[in-house]
C-alpha cells in the first residue's frame, strides 16, 4: 500500500524580505515535491536560514528541486542537503529501561534477590497474578518475517528492524505500551505459528507486522484461534480501521450514507481484503472487488463479497471506490462517475490524483498520504489490554474507526496522528466495545 519516500532536508538561505520563502515553496511544489517540517535555524539582519524537509520520488527529482530553488536568484540559495532520517536511527530508536531505581541494598533486595522469590511464589500459586506483578499485561510482541516491509517487499527481518522499532516508539508514546520487536528467520506458517505460541506467555498481545500475502492470512487466523491473547495483523486490520474512518469521513463531507452504498475495492492484497471485510462488517449495501490474483478473488468470495469482471465495471457500478494497488495512474479521469467518492490510497503514487478525480466529477477524492495506521493500532491494543480481552473483534475495530471519525475536525479527512486525544478516544472506544461483547 505504501512505497518508500525519498526524504531529504534542505538548508535554505533567503534574504530577510517578505515573500522570499513563498518563492521557495512555489518552486518545490511546482516540481511536485512535498514540504514537511520547516524549522528556522537562524534569523539574521540580512538573511534567514531554514531547515526544510522535502519528500519526493527519487534523487533525480530532488536535484531538479534544488536547481529550481537556486535558479530563483535574489540571493536565495540551498546551502546544504542533509538526511535527518538516517541520523534519527543511529543506535536504534528504542531502549529497554527499568521502572524502578536501585539506590540501596534494600532496593536491591526488594527488586531482585531475595525479595523477588516471594513474588515468584505468588505467581506460581495463581498465574493470573502475573497480570499485576509483572509487565506482561502491558507488553506487545511486534512480530515480522520481513517479507512485506513497507513498499520494499521481501527484504528480510533484519532490514525491517527500523520499522519494528518505529512501531515500538509509537506504542510507547501514544499508548504507554512496551513494544518488543521479534524478528523471525522463517516464513513457513507452521514454524511462525509454533514460534509465537512458544513465546507468547511473555506478552499481553501480538502485533503481526509486514508479513506478506498470502501466508499472512493463515498465520493470523491460526494464532487468533490458538492463543488466549489479542492478535492483530496491522497491515490488514490497522489499515482497514483507518480506511473505514476515512470513508465515513468522506461520506459525511459528500452527504452520502455508507450503509446504502456499493463499495468497489481495487486491489485485494492484505490491505484490500481487510478493507473489504471491514466494509462488510460495517454493513455496506454491496462489496465488490477486483484483482489479478485468482486466489485473492476467491478469498473475497469466501468472506462474502462479490467480484467484478474488470476495472471499468468497478468504476461504472461503485458509489465509493477504494484503491490499494500501488499502480500510479491506474484510474483514468474518464472512468470517474459524477458524484463518486474515490480514495486512491497507494502512497506516494496514487491510482489517480485527487485533483484529477475532482475535475472529472467526483464528489470527494483523497490519496493515501493521510491514511496512516498510527491512528489505529496504539489505541486498539491499549483498549484491548485495558479490557483484558483475549481477542480483537470486528465490533472493537469498528468502534475504533468511529472514534477516529468522531475525533476528526470539520473539513479534515482524518485527525492529526500526533493528537494524543485521538489515541485515547480509540482506546476508550475499543475497551468499551470489548466489555460490552463480554456481557
Amino acid at each position: 500500500m505504501t512505497s518508500t519516500p525519498y526524504l531529504r532536508n534542505l538548508i535554505i538561505e533567503t534574504p530577510s524580505k517578505p515573500g522570499n520563502f513563498a518563492k521557495v515553496a512555489y518552486a518545490i511544489g511546482k516540481l511536485e515535491g512535498d514540504i514537511g517540517d520547516i524549522q528556522t535555524i537562524k534569523v539574521g539582519t540580512l538573511s534567514t536560514i531554514r531547515d526544510v524537509s522535502v519528500q519526493c520520488n527519487d534523487a533525480e527529482q530532488l536535484d531538479k528541486i534544488v536547481e529550481a530553488i537556486n535558479a530563483i536568484g535574489d540571493g536565495i540559495q540551498v546551502q546544504a542537503i542533509s538526511d535527518d532520517v538516517l541520523r534519527a536511527h543511529e543506535g536504534g530508536k528504542i531502549h529497554m529501561k527499568g521502572k524502578v531505581e536501585i539506590r540501596s541494598l534494600g532496593d536491591l533486595r526488594r527488586v531482585y534477590t531475595p525479595g523477588v522469590a516471594n513474588v515468584c511464589k505468588v505467581i506460581e500459586k495463581d498465574p493470573q497474578q502475573a497480570q499485576f506483578f509483572t509487565g506482561i499485561s502491558n507488553t506487545v510482541a511486534i512480530v515480522t518475517d520481513g517479507t512485506a516491509i513497507l513498499g520494499l517487499g521481501n527484504i528480510g527481518p533484519v532490514a525491517g528492524m527500523p520499522v519494528m522499532e518505529g512501531k515500538a516508539v509509537l506504542f510507547d508514546q501514544f499508548a504507554g505500551i512496551s513494544g518488543i520487536p521479534i524478528l523471525l528467520d522463517t516464513s513457513d506458517p507452521d514454524q511462525v505459528v509454533e514460534t509465537v505460541k512458544h513465546i507468547h506467555q511473555g506478552f499481553g498481545g501480538i502485533l503481526l507486522e509486514d508479513i506478506g500475502s498470502p501466508h499472512c492470512f493463515e498465520i493470523e487466523e491460526r494464532l487468533k484461534a490458538e492463543l488466549n491473547i489479542p492478535v492483530m495483523h496491522d497491515d490488514q486490520h490497522g489499515t482497514a480501521v483507518v480506511a473505514l474512518a476515512s470513508t465515513l469521513s468522506a461520506c459525511r463531507q459528500a452527504g452520502v450514507k455508507l450503509g446504502d452504498s456499493v463499495v468497489g475495492q481495487i486491489g485485494l492484497g492484505a490491505a484490500g481484503l481487510a478493507i473489504s471485510r471491514m466494509m462488510m462488517a460495517y454493513g455496506v449495501k454491496k462489496m465488490q472487488g477486483i484483482d489479478m490474483n485468482e486466489q485473492a478473488l476467491e478469498r473475497l468470495l469466501q468472506y462474502g463479497g462479490t467480484t467484478a469482471e474488470s476495472l471499468e465495471e468497478i468504476m461504472a457500478t461503485s458509489d465509493i471506490v477504494i484503491a490499494t494497488t500501488g499502480v500510479q495512474g491506474l484510474i483514468k479521469p474518464e472512468m470517474v462517475r459524477p458524484g463518486q467518492i474515490i480514495l486512491a490510497l497507494s502512497n506516494p503514487h496514487a491510482e489517480i490524483q485527487p485533483e484529477a478525480a475532482l475535475e472529472a466529477g467526483a464528489a470527494f477524492a483523497a490519496d493515501g498520504r493521510l491514511v496512516n495506521n498510527v491512528l489505529g493500532f496504539p489505541g486498539i491494543f491499549r483498549g484491548a489490554l485495558n479490557a483484558k480481552t483475549t481477542k480483537i473483534t470486528y465490533d472493537m475495530l469498528i468502534a475504533a474507526a468511529l472514534a477516529i471519525l468522531d475525533s476528526t475536525k470539520h473539513g479534515d479527512l482524518v485527525p492529526h496522528p500526533l493528537d494524543p486525544n485521538v489515541h485515547q478516544n480509540v482506546a476508550d472506544a475499543v475497551e468499551k466495545a470489548a466489555n460490552l461483547s463480554s456481557l
